[in-house]
């Protein structure tokens, strides 16, 4: 059974551990070891969360199957009517078993609510989370190269899809 929390500062450092389960795994075979250390550290620190959710107002969701940690995500309102997600990640053995589409489904009842008509998320333009994305609908509008400083580029695909 899947369950969904909306994350507050009490939860980061269960998304910290997520992410340190999740994230090296995903991104092991597409950036230097370097880059993810750094990206951790420049995305992922306690202090970047904090600000993430205090400045930023991203909105962080836990999942939990059968009552186990199983992922995060984060979203946030770019424009009126325009929204980002950010992350998604789920734990390798909790993968292929719904729980994207389902926190996908569920974000985007969350945006509609706020008279949302557009989802836009970034991915590696190796990371095979693209073929999920866009079985669920997402399209490709650019190809572009996002400086994250350190010499380091997140060489992505931005997607969008219609609400």
């Amino acid at each position: 059974m899947l369950t969904i929390k909306h994350a507050t500062e009490v939860d980061i450092p269960l998304i910290r551990s997520l992410c340190l389960q999740i994230w090296p795994q995903t991104y092991q075979a597409l950036l230097t070891q370097e880059q993810i250390d750094f990206m951790l550290e420049l995305m992922y620190s306690e202090a970047s969360i904090k600000k993430q959710l205090a400045e930023e107002k991203c909105q962080y969701l836990l999942f939990y199957e059968d009552g186990l940690p199983s992922g995060y995500a984060s979203f946030s309102n770019l424009e009126t009517s325009i929204w980002k997600l950010h992350r998604l990640y789920i734990l390798p053995q909790a993968q292929g078993k719904g729980i994207g589409k389902n926190v996908i489904n569920y974000i985007i009842d969350i945006i509609k609510k706020e008279n949302g008509k557009i989802l836009k998320l970034q991915v590696h333009r190796k990371n095979k989370a693209k073929l999920f994305y866009e079985n669920l609908g997402f399209s490709i509008i650019e190809t572009a190269d996002f400086d994250i400083g350190n010499g380091y580029f997140m060489t992505d695909y931005v997607m969008e899809k219609e609400l």
